[in-house]
């Protein structure tokens, strides 16, 4: 095995394209690097490191924008807006068969237009957020308030950095190796290790030895049950009938199988599920802020709502467990799969071609994503319950910040190994 490894690790750094790939993505992130140290004009830095602190909204929204919100940064929303905008766009597609079918049916070119469409609700999505989160800042003394220039200036500015990020991502996806969204999130969230280890040595309490042994235990067990549920496969027998050769011999029928991941959705589910959570609130806490008493009250009772540990925890639940299927829905196609194995005069046994085929792997399919969107649900809301017991937030954003960062390790791992099997043949 470790030879398998290191012949694979030979095959990556002598594959020229690969490395350029390779390349292209470490040039993207220290561009993404450099932006997230470039702070909006007229921070009031005391004011902005106090009110961090130990705020969980403005936490998770900080995994998004890769710690561009700790400096409040021109990329301080991060891929926020464009994840939200996918999801709501992957959602209209259930309710308008017209966009299914640009999505699905069109080809590259109504890709493209589906695509198009996304980055038009991103640039809304980003203003709504952006005018939502400066709103909550400047209430606070951090930075200048509505309506001036400059206010205005750090809404175009924050706006202008959530595209870019956006663009950022998708030059990933194309040109690079992975999913792009994913790994900018992945390079923000390993950026910030060494300042969490110091806060922690820092902040350390003896009395909660055994809370911080426990969570390592834990984090080790979540690590390896990651790993696990990624690599599981359902493997699905498959038949090819007799075919009668060229010179008039027929050949035996052969068997093989068609694997079907348990994880299908990857670690999809934890950011779309974070991206729907923080929306809300955020513009339920800017809301509360409000001048009107009405809508003050609103926001109040929304955030309120949000902030609540046991309601946020079961809401986060289910919106992982719920996004596992969404995700699995969009992604896996039961109905082109069997067409394809018609196509190829291929069969599962006892089962027959077209349709029935369709069912059967689409029950498959939804049986075993229950146990990988159960298994994803159970270990996304574990750190939340942690930091209830311990009050220690960064055991709560820890958490989160481990599956996706074990999950993107995976799947990068993945698709290097799969690079370097075409290269070696």
């Amino acid at each position: 095995m470790f030879q398998s490894f290191l012949k694979k690790l030979k095959i990556i750094f002598t594959d020229k394209q690969l490395v350029k790939r390779i390349l292209f993505v470490l040039g993207i992130l220290v561009i993404f690097r450099l932006l997230t140290a470039i702070p909006v004009p007229g921070v009031n830095v005391a004011q902005l490191a106090q009110f961090l602190k130990n705020n969980q909204l403005l936490g998770f929204l900080n995994i998004f924008s890769g710690g561009g919100l700790t400096s409040l940064s021109i990329v301080l929303l991060g891929v926020g807006p464009f994840i939200t905008a996918s999801i709501i766009m992957q959602l209209l597609t259930l309710m308008f068969p017209k966009l299914k079918e640009l999505y699905h049916e069109s080809g590259e070119m109504g890709r493209r237009t589906f695509n198009q469409y996304s980055r038009y609700l991103t640039v809304l999505l980003a203003l709504v957020q952006g005018v939502a989160l400066l709103a909550v800042l400047s209430g606070k003394g951090i930075i200048p308030s509505l309506p001036s220039l400059q206010a205005f200036i750090n809404i175009a500015i924050v706006v202008g950095g959530s595209f870019l990020m956006m663009w950022l991502g998708e030059m990933i996806s194309e040109f690079g190796i992975g999913q792009g969204v994913s790994i900018i999130i992945f390079a923000g969230i390993v950026a910030r290790i060494p300042n969490d280890i110091n806060q922690a040595f820092f902040a350390y309490d003896p009395s909660q030895l055994p809370l911080y042994i426990g969570f390592a235990i834990v984090a080790v067990l979540i690590v390896a049950g990651v790993v696990m549920i990624t690599e599981a496969e359902r493997l699905v027998p498959v038949t090819y009938a007799k075919q009668q050769a060229r010179q008039g011999y027929v050949t035996s029928s052969t068997s093989t199988h068609i694997p079907l991941r348990m994880n299908q959705a990857g670690v999809m589910p934890i950011i779309f599920a974070l991206s729907i959570l923080m929306f809300p609130r955020l513009i339920a806490t800017a809301m509360a802020a409000s001048a009107h008493a009405g809508v003050a009250a609103v926001g109040s009772a929304v955030a309120g709502f949000l902030g609540n540990q046991l309601y946020y925890g079961i809401l986060y639940f289910i919106l992982v467990f719920v996004f596992t299927y969404f995700y699995t829905a969009v992604t896996f196609d039961a109905e082109a799969m069997a067409n394809n194995l018609q196509k190829g005069g291929a069969f599962i046994p006892n089962v027959r071609p077209g349709a029935p085929t369709a069912e059967y792997i689409g029950t498959i399919m939804t049986r075993i994503t229950f146990f990988g969107g159960l298994f994803l649900a159970v270990v996304a809301v574990m750190p939340t319950i942690f930091q209830a017991i311990s009050g220690n937030q960064n055991l709560a954003i820890g958490g989160t910040a481990l599956l996706i960062v074990v999950s993107v390790i995976i799947d990068l791992v993945k698709k290097l190994s799969a690079q370097a099997s075409m290269s070696e043949y």
